[in-house]
Order: C-alpha cells, then sequence, then structure tokens
C-alpha cells in the first residue's frame, strides 16, 4: 500500500470517528430533550437545539410522540451508519479488499443509508400532514431536509455493494482454477 493511501485511509478514520462521536452526542442530545419534554417541558428552552414540542405535546400527545420517534430514530441510524463505516475503514485490507466482510460493511451500510432516506422522508411526508392539520413543525423540518441525498446515496452504495459481491465470486473462481 502506497503512502498516499496511508494518508487517505488516515484521514478517512479521523474524520470517521468525528462525525460518529457528532452524531453520538446529537442522539443523546436528542434523547435528554425527549426525556425533559415530558417531565420538565419549562427547561426544554435551554437544552440542546432548543427543541421544543411542547407546543405539539399540549395539541396531541400521540403526534408529538410520533414525531419525536422518527427524530430519535433517524439520529440513532445515523450514528450506527457511521458505526459501521468506522468498522469499514478501520479493518479493510486493501492489498485484498475483496473479502465477504467488506462486502458485508457495504451491504450493510446501503440498508441503512436506505434506512435512513426512507424513514427521513415518511416523517417529512407526515410533518406536512401535521402542518396542515394546524401543528407547527417548522422546528424539526432540519432533521429530514436530506431524505432525497441518503436515498440516491444508499442506491450508489448498493451498486458498490454489488460489484464488491461480484469481485469476491470472481477472486474465489480465480483461486480455485489456480
Amino acid at each position: 500500500m502506497s503512502q498516499t493511501n496511508n494518508i487517505v485511509f488516515t484521514a478517512l478514520k479521523i474524520i470517521s470517528w468525528v462525525i460518529f462521536v457528532g452524531l453520538c452526542i446529537e442522539a443523546g442530545g436528542l434523547i435528554v430533550n425527549f426525556i425533559f419534554s415530558i417531565y420538565k417541558p419549562e427547561i426544554v428552552k435551554n437544552l440542546y437545539q432548543k427543541l421544543d414540542l411542547s407546543e405539539m405535546y399540549e395539541q396531541s400527545k400521540p403526534a408529538f410522540f410520533g414525531m419525536y420517534s422518527f427524530i430519535l430514530f433517524i439520529s440513532v441510524l445515523k450514528a450506527v451508519l457511521f458505526y459501521i463505516v468506522i468498522r469499514l475503514v478501520s479493518k479493510i485490507d486493501l492489498s485484498k479488499p475483496f473479502n465477504s466482510f467488506v462486502s458485508r460493511q457495504i451491504s450493510q451500510i446501503s440498508y441503512y443509508t436506505l434506512s435512513v432516506g426512507l424513514l427521513s422522508y415518511i416523517a417529512r411526508q407526515l410533518a406536512k400532514n401535521l402542518e396542515h392539520h394546524g401543528f407547527v413543525t417548522d422546528n424539526i423540518d432540519q432533521f429530514w431536509t436530506d431524505s432525497q441525498a441518503f436515498i440516491l446515496m444508499a442506491a450508489v452504495i448498493y451498486v458498490i455493494a454489488a460489484i464488491f459481491k461480484k469481485g469476491i465470486e470472481l477472486q474465489n473462481e480465480n483461486d480455485l482454477t489456480i
């Protein structure tokens, strides 16, 4: 492996860890906000991202729990997605990249990316529907603005996973013929 590849993969590991830690902090902050919004709603305006959905909680508890569930699931899925990326970047062997571990990790990344995209899209549509019924959803739109990008990214990653799977088949077939 060349010096350039070592530098690039070290940088990817660092960037992946930074993003993962940031997403874990976001998910943890949202969980704390959720707990405080139920038990001490007056404190929420001082917490992480000032995500105050107390008005929605007063209007409709199912709408509140539904929207907050989407927010929590999406943030946790993003953190898990980057955990898988960290595992992939840390354990990939560039001298022999076509192995079952890499193929599985890339497939999992595509599935989690698709899950984030689809959940974000569904949540955005439900938020629009709630908005038509008089709920204020402006402060939660930030959590699903990139749903289409995640869906497209999942498709691209799935194609890469299929290429890796075919590469493994070809490599195994080549190893058997020698």
